[in-house]
Formats: C-alpha cells, sequence, structure tokens
C-alpha cells in the first residue's frame, strides 16, 4: 500500500456515510445494502406481510449483559407491536414479583379503593355533628326557659299538683284592667240639706232616682271609694242635669278642695228650664290615693248649683 492510502477496508472506510463524499467514492466506498445507515445491521427490510406478529427474530436475542457491535443497533418492535426480545423479570426465575395480584376468587381485575365504605363514613360523621349541634341548641333554650322567668314560681296547690302563681307585672296588669269603682248617687252620703227624688225623667241611676236640692250653700254628696288600685290621677265622672244653663261645683279629695271647681256646662244646649233635656256627663282629673279616698261635691261660696247629680264613677285617664 502506498503512503495516503491504506485500502479500502481500513477503519475509516467504516464510515456509514462515506459513499456520500468523492473521496469515499474514490475509495470503493458503497451504499450499505441492509438497515438504516449502519453496515452489516440487522434490521433487514422485509417485504409487507413478511413479518407477523408474535414471530421471533432471526437473530438471536442480546442476552443480559452483552453489548451490541460497533454499528450495530438492537432490533426494535414497532410503534405498538410488543418488543420479541422482552422477556417480563417475573417470569424468569428469581425475577420481581408483580405488582398487582389478581382478585381473590381468581377475577382478572385488582380490588379498587373502598369508596361506598368511605361515603358511608362521611355521612356517618355529619349525620353526628348535626345531631350534637341540635341537642346543645334545645339544651341551650330549656336553660334559658327555666333560668331566665323568675316572675312566676310554682307551689303545690291540695291535691298535689303545682300551679304557676302570677308574676308582679301580671298583678299590676290585673289591676291595672280590673274595673274601677261606680255608684248611683243615691248611694251617697248626703249633707246640708241634699235628698233624693225621681219624678224628672232621664236619669241613669237605678229607678231613676237622682240627687236634689244642691241650691243651698254647704249641700254636698260624699263618697268614701274603696278599692283603687294604687297612687295616681284618675278621671272622675259625674252624670248631672241642668235646666239649660251652666252650673258648677266645689270638688274636695281627701280633704283638700280642688283649685279648680267641677264644671256642669250646658255642653248639649238644652232649652232653658227644661231639666228633662239637660241631663249631660262632664269629668275632672283627680289625684287618689292606693286603697280607700274620701270624694266630696259641694255647693260652696262662689259656685252656681241649680243641677240634680244622677251617678259617680271613676275611670283611667
Amino acid at each position: 500500500m502506498t503512503p495516503g492510502s491504506n485500502g479500502a477496508s481500513t477503519p475509516e472506510d467504516d464510515d456509514p456515510f462515506g459513499y456520500l463524499y468523492a473521496d469515499g467514492q474514490a475509495r470503493g466506498a458503497q451504499p450499505p445494502s441492509g438497515g438504516y445507515g449502519y453496515p452489516n445491521a440487522v434490521n433487514r427490510v422485509r417485504a409487507v406481510g413478511e413479518r407477523k406478529y408474535g414471530q421471533q427474530a432471526a437473530q438471536a436475542p442480546q442476552q443480559p449483559g452483552q453489548t451490541a457491535a460497533y454499528g450495530q443497533v438492537p432490533q426494535q418492535a414497532g410503534y405498538g407491536q410488543p418488543n420479541a426480545h422482552y422477556q417480563a423479570p417475573e417470569t424468569t426465575p428469581g425475577g420481581a414479583p408483580t405488582t398487582r395480584q389478581a382478585a381473590h376468587g381468581g377475577g382478572g381485575r385488582g380490588r379498587g379503593p373502598n369508596t361506598k365504605g368511605l361515603l358511608i363514613g362521611a355521612i356517618a360523621v355529619v349525620a353526628a355533628v348535626v345531631i350534637g349541634i341540635s341537642v346543645a341548641m334545645l339544651g341551650g333554650d330549656d336553660s334559658e326557659n327555666t333560668g331566665g322567668d323568675t316572675g312566676a314560681s310554682s307551689a303545690p296547690s291540695a291535691d298535689g299538683s303545682a300551679e304557676p302563681s302570677q308574676s308582679s307585672s301580671e298583678k299590676a296588669n290585673d289591676d291595672a284592667d280590673a274595673e274601677l269603682p261606680k255608684i248611683d248617687a243615691k248611694a251617697l252620703l248626703f249633707g246640708g240639706g241634699t235628698t233624693t227624688a225621681s219624678d224628672i225623667p232621664g236619669a241613669k241611676a237605678d229607678g231613676g232616682v237622682y240627687v236634689t236640692g244642691f241650691n243651698t250653700p254647704g249641700a254636698s254628696v260624699t263618697w268614701n271609694v274603696n278599692g283603687i288600685p294604687k297612687k295616681g290621677s284618675y278621671r272622675l265622672y259625674v252624670n248631672y242635669g241642668i235646666p239649660g244653663k251652666n252650673a258648677d261645683a266645689t270638688l274636695t279629695i281627701n280633704g283638700t278642695a280642688q283649685t279648680r271647681p267641677l264644671n256642669m256646662k250646658n255642653f248639649a244646649n238644652s232649652p232653658e228650664g227644661d231639666y228633662e233635656k239637660g241631663w249631660q256627663s262632664t269629668w275632672a282629673s283627680v289625684q287618689l290615693n292606693k286603697g280607700t279616698n274620701t270624694i266630696k261635691i259641694s255647693c260652696e261660696q262662689g259656685n252656681q248649683c241649680d243641677f240634680n247629680l244622677d251617678q259617680v264613677y271613676l275611670a283611667k285617664p
């Protein structure tokens, strides 16, 4: 061999792409006859349908630990095809165990997570929480109801059963709603020449009986009223009859004369001299004590006392 030319069988001629260059062609490099650009490659071109799925390649499989020769590429299976050279490690003696075991009883699929059991457990936890909250709320309401109402207490009755007593506020309401005293004038205490009569129709008192004779100074009627529920202001209503002209009287409460007289004006504008059409009503504000009080209606100096007295009663303002 001459210098600079070592022949066509030198290692540099192993260049799989030498046939692409002019100097390589001059030295006799040829395109590979099989494989993808590698001489002596085991991957040979076959006619369509020559190799079938599952057949073993003609070349012996590469043994474990054996490296491929320079210029050779291990045969690979096509996309989606099993590799004929692959052998699962669990099929060899001492190989790795399978990571997925068949279901007990011969089933082909593994047992999945027990989602049904988890769902039942979650529902049970939620139900327990809801029940606990409900019990706590009911217990709070009971404690408030039993501890908050201090106005009513229970005491055993004669037959052994407990009966609630009235609270102070309930008693006050009952006292305020109780009917206040009312009296016919004929039942009052007379003084100074007053007397009863019934010849003028229209009086509301029982039997049409009224009190007359107030035209004399000092004439009076006194009402010792009982059962006033509490101290305070009340209205004293008086039914009276006049002969179509204004009248008035002195009002005394518990021994103290009121500065303003009891006004018995002709509010109905009844004709003068007609007692029968002159029956009317008036009222005055009075301050009373709880329990018993004395109310006096009298004719004093300066009063116009031409009137008859029918009924007297109290009411809340």
